[in-house]
């Protein structure tokens, strides 16, 4: 399995890069502000094609890039319905900072795009089964992407596996997301935590949208924000 990454755009989302190697389909995660250059950069050097652009969530700084790439590549957008309006309006209620580093910006909808309406759905994408979690609570439609990655590193669905998940803003490195921006919730964040991650081998990769990654068992131990709720 390749995976790659890195921080994009003044808020450093993380925009992930995974393929089951070089020369094959990629699945793009989150691309932000200013990530087209740096993701066309990583794709040439390691021959590998868009299959999909996967959000977490609609806010601008995972999804600024998002229509540039996929209409670019010919690839779908794939969204939670609660969150699609944000791909025209990604500002709607984050605030006027955020609001004054999009002034200018202009958003439509990718020609292609296709709503995560279930919830534990999976999707083949580029050769890689991709399991998608509706997590609310930072946003209505913030979800969770799952890949189970094999010994030697190949996405499978049976085995000695252990996952990938790709969390957004809804769980980072010892903290959470935020739930005071518009559709947030703090008791749905908490829940959907709970259900949907801490439920997760310890092993389990995490890969948020801001900051470091982590694994479930780490948060299970060290997450002040969640201590004890897997009790």
């Amino acid at each position: 399995m390749l995976l790659t990454g890195f921080p994009a755009g003044m808020l450093q989302c993380n925009c992930y890069v995974l393929a089951p190697r070089e020369g094959a389909d990629a699945i793009i995660v989150d691309p932000g502000q200013r990530a087209f250059a740096p993701l066309r950069r990583i794709l040439d050097e390691r021959r590998l094609t868009p299959a999909a652009v996967l959000l977490t969530h609609g806010h601008i700084d995972h999804m600024w890039s998002a229509q540039k790439v996929a209409d670019t590549y010919g690839c779908p957008v794939y969204i939670h319905p609660d969150d699609r309006f944000m791909l025209t309006d990604p500002i709607a209620g984050i605030g006027p900072k955020v609001a004054q580093l999009a002034m200018g910006a202009f958003f439509k909808e990718p020609r292609q795009v296709v709503e995560l309406d279930r919830d534990g759905d999976k999707v083949e994408l580029g050769g890689i089964t991709v399991a998608v979690d509706h997590t609310p609570g930072h946003t209505k439609g913030s979800v969770v992407f799952r890949v189970a990655v094999g010994p030697g590193g190949a996405s499978e669905a049976t085995g000695n596996t252990r996952e990938l998940a790709f969390t957004g803003d809804t769980l980072f490195k010892q903290s959470i997301g935020r739930s005071d921006l518009l559709g947030g919730s703090g008791r749905e964040l908490l829940t959907s935590i709970v259900t949907k991650l801490l439920v997760l081998d310890d092993d389990t990769v995490v890969l948020p949208g801001h900051g470091p990654k982590s694994t479930i068992g780490d948060e299970r131990r060290f997450n002040p924000f969640i201590e004890g709720l897997s009790d």
